[in-house]
């Protein structure tokens, strides 16, 4: 089947089969490898996106329900040359470590300082903890998150108009941590 969508501001037009996940499409169709395949469970937010401004984990989404949707993959954040914010921000704190999970938890770092300017440290966890890391602690990604590296605070990237998307990002639901 084929299938449209804005992906990083740019239309883009391909061929998937029904059962494929977006986040197959993004990597694979589009060559977009930012997005990390680790669970294919939508567990470690790895494959983290923003489909219609809402955070999404792209291996929970079939690739035909973006049909007509916008998403942003961590490559789209900047918007340009250089880095988003929170990337500069992860980069400042040292919290790239092997940086496999990194692009899932700037994609959500992004989207928690698009929704709140100023987070405070439990809603920094509640909002990065769909988000595992399995090499490192999370003080210096939690500081990130939280735009505590010097240039954090970007444009906002994100809506929080909703979308109603069956395969919510994984933090969603939870208690406070």
């Amino acid at each position: 089947m084929r299938i449209e969508l804005l992906v990083n501001g740019e239309q883009h037009e391909t061929e998937v089969w029904p059962g494929e996940s977006l986040l197959f499409a993004l990597r694979e169709r589009l060559g977009l490898p930012g997005s990390k395949n680790a669970c294919e469970q939508g567990e470690c937010g790895s494959c983290s996106v923003l489909l219609d401004g809402v955070l999404v984990c792209a291996c929970l989404v079939l690739a035909a329900q973006a049909d007509g949707h916008e998403v942003v993959t961590v490559e789209g954040l900047s918007g340009g040359d250089g880095l988003h914010p929170v990337q500069e921000a992860f980069v400042e704190a040292g919290a790239v470590q092997c940086g496999f999970c990194t692009p899932g938890l700037v994609v959500a770092a992004a989207d928690l300082l698009a929704r709140i300017p100023t987070p405070s440290d439990d809603e920094i966890r509640e909002s990065l903890s769909g988000n595992l890391c399995r090499c490192t602690g999370y003080a210096n990604r939690l500081a990130s998150g939280a735009g505590r590296g010097n240039s954090a605070r970007g444009p906002r990237v994100a809506s929080t108009a909703g979308g109603g998307w069956p395969t919510p990002h994984p933090r969603e639901g939870r208690g406070a941590s």
